[in-house]
């Protein structure tokens, strides 16, 4: 991807260390990089004048907003899964809920602190063992209700001001201070004197200027060889790489990386970092190669013991929520589903079907865990095992990305036929269906509520919108569903992966530890000839009698802009009648001269012109409100006052503090491929700008020509880059542990 900042959206940057890696507030803002600098290096470098997060947070203090009550249950649900591992073993300090070889490497870096190893044998690669045949699944208690969590008190003004003292000694902005306060906790300003790269703990800080806050502080103290410089920059490369999707990296592929920011020695920064509890080291055994001869037992057992492993470290945080995914993951599989309904109900239903709809529920009949891929037109499926299941009174529901999925599901449900509970009437609304989003389940916030026991109050749960699980998500879900629960992981595996680290829903489908059921519905007309094509690596021309693919050729930025805005405004309402409202711009990044700042800006001049009194917005201004990271919500503005910004976003009334404002909300004219994945409109128009070459691949173009219903524009104006980016440009590989972690379930398959 394009090194340029102002250019494309790297919604997954490559190597950690790379030139140019996103600031984490971006990436939290919008659903993926920002492409211009967080708000930590802008104040970095610009100076005061700029509110950090935790300013925002102090002058809010008491007030609870949707994002708050959602971060709570998650922290307690997190909490909640800590206790549950803590109750099965030992109680958790940095690593321990490691096994194997892992685990071994951890006690080996324990033996160094206490001074009974050499540090120098940390790293020696210990004999793999054999591999084990899958164990029984461990009866666990059933999740205990999660209780309200306090809301985190501001830091004390004594407090924030000894740190602004000490950021103002070493020449960086004063406005910091709150967070940093937050961060560090008791004594931060002692602590960031003592170690001034701890700046690197806060969200958009760069190395480059945590290197100059250190050096004005230290002097000739500082040098690139201080073990507190390698410590830092290792837990600042291993936060980037999970921007970045990753839950862990490769050793060498970390050791590079410290290697280019200057550390002199990056193994022993990585061995101070593992001392510290700051990271965990992994080591895992490399899969043998498909098509190698079988070997005798004797043969088989050398062949283990030399067995290529791969050394990775991850941060704790990951390690446990992969841990926790696949504990969660290996119950559903090995666990005989609740009897709800005879075998001879199930048949049934299934015969009422047809094609890959009966195989869905003849699967979901036997198996806590099904795996179902497909398209739009697939969603049918999913709906029809919805209806059944409920019909045969199980406690159905479905969960989606975002409001907007959740509303067309809710819609597909009343036209494919009433769930078995919800009476037809023509003023129906989504509320009355059983759909919620995933964020909203798990926050208590929609769906059926939690049992006495604190596990969700259902049978069966169908994830749509399954790649955009990370996981964080994954495992609340998993850990959060009761014993002789089904779960249906539902999703086209083409798409954009998930904002957050992980690709749970590709590495389920690779592990094959359970049903798969490919749906066999093609997407119809001619954008689901297009869209499956591109599916495939293939850009192909397609017969559009009706206008449903018209490409707009452009040859610079102006000329883009200009013919993105008519589109929006004249063309596709007047030949496709489709209003403006209805019409969605897509573009691959926020920065330069199209993305989405220049493109809404001329949209809102010419849709909903204003002064824009608050925070640059007006009412009727459509936006995307991203209430925590990995979220956007698209709705419009309805009034401002001394409250804040009252937006409708699909149908519900939010409102942002004035000091969130603009951290959290954009115009939502145009929108990245990541912003809109897991909603559709019926006109997109996708503007490929000559600068986003770089930013193009298969994934992307999947998903932003996949949101269209009726209608697709192609403002093109990047030549062959774009045949060229669905032919060769798969999507890039992240660093999982999960894989591993399921092997077990396979070899006992």
């Amino acid at each position: 991807m394009s090194t340029e900042p102002e250019t494309t959206e790297d919604a997954e940057p490559g190597t950690p260390g790379a030139d140019s890696t996103p600031g984490p507030a971006d990436r939290a803002g919008s659903g993926e990089a920002d492409t211009e600098q967080a708000p930590g290096a802008q104040s970095a470098e610009a100076g005061a004048g700029q509110t950090s997060d935790a300013e925002s947070a102090e002058a809010g203090a008491g007030q609870v907003s949707e994002a708050e009550a959602e971060l709570r249950a998650q922290q307690a649900e997190r909490e909640r899964i800590e206790q549950r591992k803590a109750e099965k073993k030992a109680p958790i300090e940095s690593g321990t809920k490691l096994s194997g070889k892992a685990a071994d490497l951890l006690a080996a870096v324990r033996a160094v602190e206490s001074g009974e190893k050499p540090v120098a044998t940390v790293f020696e690669e210990p004999r793999p063992a054999a591999r084990r045949s899958a164990p029984e699944p461990e009866r666990r208690p059933q999740p205990m209700a999660p209780e309200p969590v306090a809301s985190p008190a501001a830091p004390a003004p004594e407090a924030v001001q000894a740190v602004r003292q000490v950021l103002a000694e070493g020449g960086a902005p004063e406005a910091l201070a709150p967070q940093i306060a937050a961060v560090l906790g008791e004594g931060a300003d002692e602590q960031l004197r003592a170690d001034p790269w701890q700046l690197l703990r806060i969200p958009g800080v760069r190395p480059e200027q945590a290197d100059g806050f250190a050096r004005a502080l230290l002097g000739a103290e500082c040098g690139p060889d201080d073990e507190r410089r390698g410590r830092a920059l290792t837990g600042w490369l291993l936060e980037q790489a999970a921007l970045a999707g990753h839950t862990a990296l490769e050793m060498p592929a970390l050791l590079a990386a410290l290697a280019q920011r200057g550390v002199p020695e990056p193994d022993s920064a990585v061995r101070d970092a593992i001392a510290e509890g700051e990271a965990l080291v992994f080591q895992d055994a490399l899969e043998v190669k498909a098509g190698a001869p079988a070997r005798s037992d004797e043969e088989g057992a050398e062949e283990d013991e030399e067995r290529p492993v791969r050394v990775l470290v991850g941060l704790e945080r990951y390690a446990l929520e992969e841990e926790s995914l696949a504990d969660g993951l290996a119950r559903l599989v090995n666990s005989v589903p609740k009897q709800d309904g005879s075998a001879e109900d199930w048949e049934r239903a299934a015969a009422a079907a047809q094609g890959s709809t009966a195989e869905l529920i003849r699967a979901v009949a036997g198996q806590g865990l099904v795996l179902h891929t497909g398209g739009e037109a697939s969603l049918a499926e999913p709906a029809a095992l919805l209806n059944a299941a409920r019909s045969l009174g199980l406690r159905a529901w479905a969960a989606t990305h975002g409001p907007i999925g959740r509303n067309r599901f809710a819609a597909l449900l009343r036209r494919s036929g009433q769930a078995a509970d919800v009476s037809e009437r023509a003023d129906e609304t989504p509320a009355e269906y059983p759909v919620a989003t995933v964020s909203g389940l798990l926050a208590g916030l929609e769906g059926p509520g939690r049992d006495a026991d604190g596990a969700l109050d259902l049978d069966l749960l169908v994830v749509l919108d399954a790649p955009q699980l990370d996981v964080e998500a994954a495992a609340l879900l998993t850990e959060s569903l009761p014993d002789g629960a089904r779960l249906v992981l539902a999703g086209d595996p083409a798409v954009l992966w998930s904002v957050g680290p992980g690709r749970v829903f590709a590495d389920l489908l690779a592990a094959r530890i359970c049903p798969q059921v490919a749906s066999r519905r093609p997407d119809p007309g001619p954008l689901g000839e297009l869209v499956s094509g591109i599916g495939i690596g293939e850009l192909n021309q397609v017969e559009a009698p009706g206008k449903e693919v018209v490409i707009v050729p452009v040859r610079d930025a102006g000329e883009a802009v200009h013919r993105t805005v008519q589109l929006v405004v004249d063309s596709v309402p007047r030949a496709i009648g489709v209003p403006a409202e209805e019409t969605q711009v897509i573009t691959p990044g926020h920065g330069g001269a199209v993305g989405t700042r220049a493109l809404n800006a001329a949209l809102k001049e010419r849709l909903n012109p204003g002064p824009g009194r608050f925070g640059g917005f007006d009412p009727g201004d459509r936006i995307v409100h991203s209430p925590v990271p990995g979220r956007a919500l698209q709705g419009r503005v309805v009034t401002a006052d001394g409250e804040g910004l009252h937006l409708s976003c699909e149908g519900e009334t939010v409102v942002v503090p004035r000091e969130r404002v603009e951290q959290s909300v954009r115009h939502g004219w145009a929108l990245t491929a990541h912003q809109a994945v897991g909603s559709r409109w019926p006109a997109v128009v996708v503007v490929l700008p000559g600068d986003a070459a770089q930013a193009l691949s298969r994934p992307w173009v999947y998903t932003a020509f996949g949101r269209a219903d009726r209608h697709l524009s192609v403002v093109h104006g990047v030549e062959q880059a774009l045949a060229r980016a669905v032919a060769e440009i798969p999507a890039k590989p992240r660093t999982t542990r999960l894989p591993v972690l399921l092997a077990p379930q396979v070899s006992g398959a």
